[in-house]
């Protein structure tokens, strides 16, 4: 093995072998549960970046674990052909041509996209593959394959049927830039500084007197058909039914009363405006109030916006009416205020509420059974989908409890094109799954819809959809469907993990998949959201080829709680890229001895497998820990707390075997005594496999490397290897090698030699110089003597008294406490004088930091203002100062000089 572990070189040799070996692709077996996660379809324009890093690693953790314990494991690949997102990037191609999508026409427009797909849409592929993600890529689905596309035309049909997808005109969300509606879940909505403006609206029959209304959109007053108070308002309670002039317009429009108005908000007194806003078309539809539409779907005013305003950008005409009400008298003030504005998700722009002919989707209320709201609803309420964490049950119930029909449809040309055919000549329009060629009513010519569905809708099938549905005979559909998990960021839980569950049941009659997994957010160190305008975006392909794969998704995934957002740091990184290294080291060290004792004829590790002789305290001490750690591991794994089974498998590795066992069987390997040396020998080859085969589904790269070179150089068990370590079956305890004894004992030594180490360091005594010491073993005499080696050579003293009850004890130097023994430093040689003097001037050092860190925490100022992380480390180092300064005091006191 190479002194330094290169994961460049050995990652794309890796893969290329499990792939060639099969081991992505499972094998139906009726007698057993599977395993089936599918990937959260990625956007065919997109490229790999952390949210995508950290829900492969995430899924890829799981799909490697229930693969290792023996399930037939299938993680399902796939893309999405991002309507909106893709269509966007062939267009802007085309207009650096000079040319348009309307110059092209549909189907050669739809031709150069495809032509983009295929050219660039297996980019995020690759960089998967990169990641180390064990997908069974012969299974690999892009939402617009022969099978999504018949299954979604198969569902549109089936809704549309029953009468639950319909065609209506009413007020939706629209981007002016993407020229399409937008679902409710498509639009972000920022905080902004903005304008409140007072507009009198003068009374008809007594201009003196009016109504004065706030609005932070003057522009859309051009289309006002009424005022709205609230019926119990004392102000305007005589004016209810009467008639108000429109300024710069001069149109009458009525008064109503309606319970919707907050009184308390601006004036109290709401223009209506029911063609471009959604609380004031409801408000039109109850009070009958006509509709005009005075903005326009290019974002620019329409002609019944009047001639001063018509073709004038909305902003810009929102700067010119407001000037216009001031030149007239009628603007009665402005005011500074703060809103939520609309933007639309994928380009930014400013969303403007429009009224559109649109499909949608009837999908019912929570709380009536047996519609796809309703079942929706149960299916969370009665446990047969667990979500994880917990805490978003309430959020995703509350959601489907405020839930209001889905606009499906989208005014592009790239995607699943709505199935509905209209015929010219009797006005008959019907859905079909198969093209039709004639109208069915009266044989004459039809066309198809012009819109497609919103992406939400194909993926919203994907479970089933991938699987073969509506085949309802295909094998895969029938062993893996309902999926085990799924795995997703929180972020989509509306989007995309709501309308699976819909549309899954709907079209199933059984939930798509039994649990749902959320991961939080990927944060910068500062605990800032990434993006690229504050610049602390991170792109993962540079990190993998920086810290390597495995450190990557070690640093991703460890200590993380499902649900939470975590921070990734380079310190994170460099410390996951060391326990690669750590391990890479320890596992040479343990290839070294096992070579070496073959060597020299002494390479009898026959029983490495099971270790059936244990008479070792050291051997079972750590073969208790691990036992311990297998049974843990396998039971956060089971509760998905990936990040807490990591950590367990961290600390046990880097301190347990690497600094404490490895250490003291270098003691035994060394010693006369040959069956301990293979008894040391043979335990290290046990717990590193074992540990191998633990730390395998997060960091699987070199793990399999390693367990290549160990594997060729041991005896084969009877129960034999398989050719690779994802394919071998992951640690389970049945009966744990529990040694209670061995582990306190082994403890009391840890913490001996940990004392030792400290004073040491404390007193900057050089590793190279010996020192002598005493133990009073009060009771543990037999242990000490066993262990007086061990603690000989990894505290570096010399020479090591046992001392009975009876035996005298050095009376200078310092005495450390390890309870229930008492290590006596006699110091000889060391200058206590300078050593005091030395301590004297840090605890003065320390004593100052600590006072100045009260200081700051006593500050009120500091504490409002400063933020969270920054107070927390402030506090943090204020009690390591308050440790530091008791230690050194501790100290001082003892050396007595």
């Amino acid at each position: 093995m190479p002194r330094a572990y290169d994961a460049a070189a050995v990652e794309q040799r890796i893969y290329q072998t499990w792939w060639d070996g099969g081991y992505f692709v499972p094998r139906i077996d009726p007698d057993r549960e599977p395993f089936c996660v599918v990937m959260p379809p990625p956007n065919v324009t997109g490229e790999l970046h952390l949210g995508h890093a950290l829900t492969a690693s995430l899924q890829d953790a799981l799909a490697r674990w229930h693969r290792m314990c023996g399930d037939p494991t299938l993680w399902l690949p796939g893309k999405d052909h991002a309507g909106i997102a893709t269509q966007w990037v062939v267009e802007r191609a085309l207009a650096a041509e000079g040319a348009s999508r309307h110059d092209l026409g549909r189907e050669k427009f739809e031709e150069r996209v495809w032509e983009w797909v295929r050219l660039y849409g297996n980019t995020i592929d690759e960089q998967h593959r990169r990641l180390g993600a064990s997908c069974d890529w012969s299974r690999l689905r892009f939402t617009l394959d022969t099978g999504p596309v018949h299954a979604v035309r198969t569902t549109f049909v089936n809704l549309f049927n029953k009468g639950l997808i319909y065609r209506h005109e009413r007020i939706i969300n629209w981007c002016p830039r993407c020229a399409t509606a937008l679902s409710d879940l498509e639009v972000n909505y920022e905080e902004q500084d903005g304008k409140l403006y007072h507009i009198r609206y003068p009374l008809a029959d007594n201009p003196a007197d009016g109504v004065t209304v706030a609005t932070t959109r003057p522009e859309s007053m051009l289309g006002d058909t009424g005022v709205a108070v609230h019926p119990d308002d004392e102000r305007y309670r005589d004016k209810v039914g009467g008639m108000v002039v429109l300024p710069i317009v001069g149109r009458q429009i009525p008064v109503v009363g309606d319970t919707a108005i907050e009184m308390e908000f601006g004036t109290g007194a709401l223009k209506v405006t029911p063609g471009h806003d959604i609380v004031d078309f409801e408000i039109g539809e109850r009070h009958n109030l006509p509709i005009i539409n005075v903005i326009g779907f290019d974002g620019c005013m329409t002609d019944d916006a009047g001639p001063r305003y018509s073709g004038m950008e909305r902003f810009a005409a929102r700067a010119a009416v407001v000037a216009e009400l001031e030149t007239i008298g009628a603007l009665e003030g402005v005011e500074d205020y703060h809103n939520s504005v609309g933007h639309c998700q994928r380009c930014n722009e400013v969303v403007e509420p429009l009224i559109s002919l649109q499909w949608f989707l009837n999908v019912g209320k929570h709380d009536e059974p047996g519609t796809i709201a309703g079942n929706a609803y149960a299916a969370v309420v009665n446990r047969d989908i667990e979500i994880v964490p917990d805490r978003f049950s309430r959020v995703y119930l509350n959601w489907l409890e405020n839930i209001r029909d889905w606009c499906i449809s989208r005014q592009l040309w790239w995607g699943h094109r709505i199935p509905v055919w209209y015929c010219a000549a009797c006005g008959h329009h019907s859905a079909h799954v198969d093209d039709p060629v004639a109208c069915s009513q009266c044989g004459g010519e039809i066309e198809q819809d012009s819109d497609v569905l919103d992406t939400w809708f194909s993926s919203g099938l994907w479970p089933h959809s991938t699987l073969g549905w509506p085949d309802t005979e295909s094998a895969d559909l029938e062993y893996f469907y309902p999926n085990s998990v799924l795995e997703t960021g929180y972020d989509i839980l509306f989007f995309w993990v709501a309308r699976m569950i819909m549309l899954g049941i709907e079209n199933t009659g059984d939930v798509p998949f039994r649990s749902v997994y959320l991961h939080g957010m990927v944060l910068d160190a500062q605990g800032q959201k990434m993006s690229k305008t504050r610049g602390n975006t991170l792109d993962p392909l540079d990190l993998l080829e920086q810290y390597g794969t495995d450190a990557l998704r070690f640093a991703l995934t460890t200590g993380t709680a499902p649900g939470n957002n975590l921070r990734l740091s380079d310190e994170k990184l460099e410390s996951s890229r060391n326990f690669a290294n750590k391990i890479w080291n320890a596992a040479r060290y343990v290839i070294s001895v096992v070579e070496a004792r073959t060597a020299s004829g002494n390479g009898d590790l026959g029983n490495w497998y099971h270790l059936p002789d244990l008479s070792n305290r050291e051997d079972r001490w750590i073969v208790s820990r691990l036992d311990d750690l297998t049974v843990s591991v396998n039971q956060a794994l089971a509760a998905f707390e990936l990040g807490e089974a990591q950590q367990k498998i961290y600390d046990f590795a880097w301190n347990d075997f690497c600094d404490w066992y490895i250490e003291m069987a270098k003691v035994r390997l060394r010693a006369a005594d040959s069956n301990d040396a293979t008894a040391a020998a043979t335990t290290l080859v046990h717990v590193l496999e074992r540990a191998l085969r633990l730390l395998h589904p997060f960091m699987p790269f070199v793990t399999e490397e390693i367990w290549q070179n160990l594997t060729a150089r041991i005896p084969t068990p009877e129960e034999g290897l398989s050719a690779s370590i994802m394919v071998s079956p992951y640690p389970q305890v049945d009966t744990p090698r529990s040694a209670p004894d061995a582990e306190a004992d082994v403890e009391i030594v840890m913490q001996t030699v940990r004392a030792v180490r400290n004073m040491r360091a404390q007193l900057r005594i050089p590793a190279a110089q010996k020192l002598e010491a005493a133990i009073e073993t009060n009771g543990m005499r037999a242990v000490v003597e066993e262990e007086k080696e061990v603690i000989s050579a990894l505290a570096r003293v010399d020479p090591l008294r046992v001392l009975g009850a009876g035996d005298s004890s050095p009376t200078s130097g310092v005495s450390l406490v390890v309870n229930p023994l008492v290590v006596r430093l006699p110091l000889e040689g060391v200058d206590l004088q300078a050593e005091s003097d030395r301590l004297h001037r840090e605890l003065e050092s320390r004593s100052q930091d600590e006072t100045r860190k009260e200081q700051l925490l006593a500050n009120p100022n500091f504490v409002s203002k400063a933020r969270p992380e920054v107070v927390e480390n402030e506090r943090q180092r204020l009690r390591s100062l308050t440790e530091e300064r008791q230690r050194i005091e501790e100290i001082i006191a003892q050396l007595g000089v």
